[in-house]
């Protein structure tokens, strides 16, 4: 097996599919935060309760892993793209989870570790964004990027609260003044 460590990246530089860039560019800004939010959606997949059982939540929470891993990819210069389709899923996943929930109409505090991920999936879409305004061969084919992580946030909130709902954790509502 090979050394995990590679000394390439010590004088503050790292290699993508399209060669090697600076640690501190905007592409390597939108790879770290898409990185660091698949970690949390993974955070998530390993707190979901056991009780009540959640094994749709958790099949969700992978495939959406392995769209962020897509979504870094195709952004470091692999041919590999996100379908349209994965966009179409996460607004039916909320659309069900939102069935199920009182409806709002108030902010209502955050709570746990979904929710966490969403601030940090829109993070990443901020990130992504500033890539692609720098970078125009991205700009035009990467939409359905921007359009599934503007989704994804909404998925990660909706699930966080459908969670929250089946374990008994009861909604705060912020009464803050304008």
């Amino acid at each position: 097996m090979s050394k995990i460590y590679t000394k390439t990246g010590d004088k503050g530089r790292t290699g993508t599919f399209s060669g090697r860039m600076g640690k501190g560019e905007q592409l390597a800004e939108a790879l770290g935060a898409i990185d660091e939010l698949n970690s949390w959606v993974g955070i998530c997949r390993m707190q979901l309760p056991t009780s009540p059982p959640l094994p749709s939540i958790e099949k969700e929470l992978k495939r959406i892993q392995t769209n962020l891993l897509t979504i870094g990819s195709g952004l470091a210069g692999s041919e590999k793209r996100l379908s349209n389709r994965e966009i179409k899923r996460l607004e039916l996943l909320i659309d069900r989870l939102t069935e199920d929930l009182p409806k709002l109409s108030n902010f209502i505090y955050p709570v746990g570790h979904l929710q966490v991920a969403r601030a940090v999936c829109r993070r990443a879409e901020r990130e992504t964004v500033r890539f692609m305004n720098e970078d125009l061969k991205f700009k035009n084919k990467s939409m359905p990027v921007l359009k599934y992580l503007n989704r994804l946030s909404d998925a990660l909130f909706t699930m966080g609260r459908w969670i929250n709902n089946k374990t008994g954790i009861e909604e705060e509502v912020w009464r803050g003044k304008f």
